[in-house]
């Protein structure tokens, strides 16, 4: 037996602080009245009686070694309980092991991605500035548009523009993911390199000195760490470079995470409007001055859009008039993953709920098993008080030990979650189990032991324990069985939100993979081939692209292959220019829309499979020096010759106005070239070698095979370094897994959800066999009876699935309305369907209703086999 001190403790210290007063009283009356003052009898009563204070006080922290101790009494008869109990520990602790660690292994994600400040001094003053496209879109900005906002500005600090590099190196050679950047790219992220220094603006002039930034990653692999890598020369596309200086290794590049060296733009400053520099392909960040805010910044650059000055030209294609997109540099990297991580931490959150109610379920039931404990401890003199902390203090052992297993749940998690992240997600280098991780899963893991302790604690806080030695059970577990059958009803309604959740994802991926993406998929592999050095000008090159594809399709296996600029649904930067038609509908050809420009080898459309619409398709005759001929897509046909009028024969221009006029001699099939989920794209197609403004080094080879393309790779490999063994061959993929990735992020969502989903349906089946187990349990005589007085088993097992089953029907018709709600927040995801699809809400309803039913089977059946006569001889 252990006895409550807390009201003897109030109670003595109360008699002390009178015994006190009262000596205190009397030794300064004693004083007075052999002579001395008021004050000093007080005075020297005070120092007699600071010894007694003393006392007191070590008297008082006696009181908080007497809590210390209950504190550990309540621990041990925790512990003691749950070892008593390892069937009920055993499930109580796998539930919370998975509600905290899932949650736990999502922040891991959520919180470097969302909520972290990026790895940046004053990460909030970083912008991206995108121009605007005619259709309100994002568009790359121009040299020009760049040159005229630093000059004009007097918001930012220091702006910067980037764009992709991918030389090769030599010795041996590789090839390496760079950018070329303006002077101030460092400036504006706030990171220096660690050795040497950043550049010098004078290096980025026309025709300035070869200098290069490598990362710390490249230092160690190529050079071994040595510090004399500065000033030391490097080859680069045949060209010398000089390392000045190495990134820290820390550093995390977010716009272009792969980057391994930097070397300064060198763009021509006094470019005319009508060059390439001028085109939109450069990525711009700046860096606001302190106390400036981004709508201030935001104003200042859309005055400067729309008031064109005599100083800065620009040309018509430029959209600097629709004015300039500003975003911060972490709203625009997240803006196409944040809506997914969102939806996936809304739905983790309904878990751990789910995992919450579960637990407090079975705490409920073990509460009724324990009336008899708890009135005997009242009847020895426990308090409410006491038997509260009893009961929370073993609700947060649970917790306390689920959440240890969860963050070993959360390892493993993260581990999947990387490995099933989609490609390019921000800051995935970010995601592990750190500090800010171990922090979450404690307060978690303390937020949940208290929330699911407290009910039944606050139960027993309300109940009359002396008549629980009774043990009668209707008069002792009524309000237990309500309590657990309205939690049942919630965890049902939160498995119905998940699992609508899923249904309208797996729905949408279905429509998703349904879209004709333009091409025939199956049977093509794809890869990029780059020529880098001085000696590959425009002739070289195209020789060698020539040769290769001469040797590719000599491969056995292969029966078409070409060479394209750029591939549909590859990730890459998309090669988008004016197209200007010399019969413009508008009466004014500079107002025409821009076109994805594909510059091919004959052969492109019918490896591809990209049917032909009208006239004729590209051939070896199109040549340099041959009239120039240009095929364009349906789309572009149906917007600039509505009517059915025939656009063969049309002439256009590509680019520069100053470019040769192309004759439009074929119409060919859509293609979706970003992804299936953007509407149809307007391109138009070219020879290679009619393409004059410049020769694209780094070419797209597709080959069709007849059987597994994958299986051809090693030997295409070989057969293009038959022709030059120094030339890179990489992003080796079929066509298929690159029409997977570009919905990676939807099928990201959906593993997640799916796998959310079914851990709810169990907890939600687990959940209506424990009440409907304890309610037959509770019931037993009740059912005796029944049975005694002539019901049938048959009665017996409908009373238990009537029971159950309006437990699950209860909860589908609350869950269907958080189901609504929950479907707006992911329905950025969807696409083709509704997030009211009927087809998913009635396919989850039945599921659901089937699982009850399961779920029911067993208590309905252990109730129909009670005996009624061995019932009624027990009680």
């Amino acid at each position: 037996m252990r006895l409550n001190l807390w009201p003897w403790r109030q109670h003595r210290e109360e008699e002390l602080d009178e015994e006190l007063r009262t000596h205190f009283r009397m030794a300064v009356q004693d004083r007075i009245e052999r002579g001395e003052t008021r004050e000093e009898a007080e005075a020297a009563v005070r120092r007699e009686f600071g010894n007694v204070v003393m006392v007191k006080e070590v008297t008082r922290a006696m009181w908080g070694w007497v809590w210390l101790e209950q504190l550990m009494q309540d621990l041990r008869y925790g512990l003691r309980f749950l070892h008593r109990s390892p069937g009920f520990t055993f499930v109580a602790v796998l539930t919370l092991a998975l509600g905290i660690g899932a949650s736990t292994a999502i922040f891991s994600a959520v919180n470097p991605i969302l909520f972290e400040p990026l790895p940046y001094p004053h990460a909030e003053r970083v912008l991206m500035i995108w121009d605007f496209g005619q259709d309100g879109s994002r568009l790359y900005t121009t040299f020009g548009t760049y040159r005229e906002i630093v000059e004009r500005n007097r918001s930012f600090d220091a702006i910067a523009v980037m764009r992709p590099w991918q030389p090769t190196m030599t010795g041996p050679a590789e090839r390496l993911d760079g950018q070329r950047v303006s002077a101030s790219y460092f400036r504006v992220l706030g990171v220096p390199p660690v050795l040497g220094r950043d550049f010098d603006p004078s290096e980025d002039e026309l025709n300035g000195p070869k200098v290069a930034i490598i990362s710390e990653g490249l230092w160690r692999r190529r050079f071994g760490g040595e510090s004399t890598i500065i000033g030391r020369q490097i080859t680069l596309d045949d060209n010398p470079y000089t390392v000045i200086g190495v990134m820290p290794g820390a550093f995390e590049n977010l716009l272009s995470p792969t980057a391994q060296l930097w070397t300064p733009l060198q763009y021509d400053k006094s470019l005319p409007p009508e060059s390439r520099e001028w085109g939109h392909h450069l990525r711009m960040v700046g860096r606001l001055r302190p106390g400036v805010g981004i709508d201030q910044a935001k104003q200042e650059l859309n005055t400067i859009a729309h008031n064109a000055v005599m100083e800065f030209s620009r040309p018509p294609y430029a959209a600097l008039e629709s004015g300039l997109i500003v975003y911060s540099l972490q709203d625009d990297m997240t803006s196409g993953v944040k809506p997914a991580l969102l939806a996936v931490l809304g739905a983790v959150m309904l878990v751990l709920l789910m995992a919450c109610v579960n637990v407090t379920n079975l705490l409920l039931a073990r509460g009724a098993q324990r009336r008899g404990e708890f009135a005997m401890r009242a009847a020895i003199g426990a308090t409410r008080a006491r038997l509260i902390r009893q009961l929370l203090t073993e609700s947060l052992l649970l917790a306390m030990i689920g959440g240890a297993l969860g963050l070993l749940v959360a390892a493993f998690g993260v581990e999947a979650l990387v490995a099933l992240s989609p490609e390019g997600l921000p800051r995935a280098g970010a995601i592990g189990v750190d500090g800010n991780v171990f922090v979450f899963a404690f307060c978690i893991a303390t937020l949940v032991g208290l929330l699911v302790g407290l009910i039944p604690a606050l139960y027993v806080s309300r109940a009359d324990l002396h008549a629980g030695l009774q043990q009668s059970s209707r008069r002792t577990a009524g309000g237990h069985q309500l309590t657990r059958r309205i939690l049942v009803i919630a965890e049902v309604a939160l498995a119905l939100v998940l699992l609508v959740s899923a249904g309208l994802l797996l729905r949408s991926m279905q429509r998703l993979f349904a879209v004709d993406p333009g091409l025939d998929t199956s049977h093509l592999l794809t890869m990029q081939v780059q020529t880098s050095g001085r000696r590959f000008d425009k002739e070289t090159t195209q020789r060698f692209f020539e040769q290769s594809l001469e040797a590719v399709r000599q491969v056995p296996g292969v029966t078409a292959a070409a060479f394209t600029s750029q591939l549909p649904l590859s990730g890459e930067i998309e090669d988008g220019y004016g197209v200007h038609f010399e019969s413009s509908p508008t009466g004014n050809p500079e107002a025409d829309n821009s076109a994805f420009r594909y510059a091919v080898s004959p052969g492109y459309f019918e490896t591809m499979a990209i049917p032909l619409r009208r006239g004729r398709l590209l051939n070896e005759h199109d040549v340099s020096g041959a009239p120039p001929v240009v095929l364009i897509s349906e789309s572009l046909a149906k917007s600039k010759f509505p009517g059915g009028q025939d656009p063969i024969g049309q002439r256009l221009r590509i680019g520069p106005n100053d470019g040769p006029w192309f004759t439009v001699v074929g119409v060919v099939g859509n293609v979706k070239q970003t992804s299936l989920v953007m509407s149809q794209s307007d391109a138009v197609y070219i020879t290679n070698t009619q393409w004059q403004l410049f020769a694209d080094k780094a070419r797209w080879l597709a080959v069709r095979s007849r059987g597994d393309a994958a299986t051809l790779a090693p030997a295409i490999r070989q057969a293009i370094w038959s022709v030059d063994k120094d030339q890179p061959v990489v992003r080796v993929s079929t066509m298929d897994e690159l029409l997977a990735a570009s919905a990676a992020e939807r099928r990201f969502a959906l593993i997640l959800f799916e796998t959310f989903g079914i851990v709810a349906l169990v907890l939600a089946a687990t959940g209506i066999y424990g009440v409907l187990s304890g309610s037959v349990t509770e019931r037993t005589r009740e059912i005796g009876v029944r049975l005694a007085l002539g019901a049938t088993r048959r009665n017996i097992l409908a009373l238990v699935f009537r029971q159950g089953m309006t437990l699950t029907g209860l909860g589908i018709a609350l869950g269907l309305g958080g189901a609504v709600a929950a479907s707006q927040a992911i329905i950025t995801l969807l696409y083709g369907i509704s997030p009211l699809d009927p087809i998913a809400y009635l396919g989850v309803v039945a599921l659901l209703v089937g699982v009850s039913v399961i779920a029911c089977w067993m208590p309905a059946w252990r109730a129909a086999r009670v005996d009624p006569s061995i019932t009624l001889r027990a009680e």
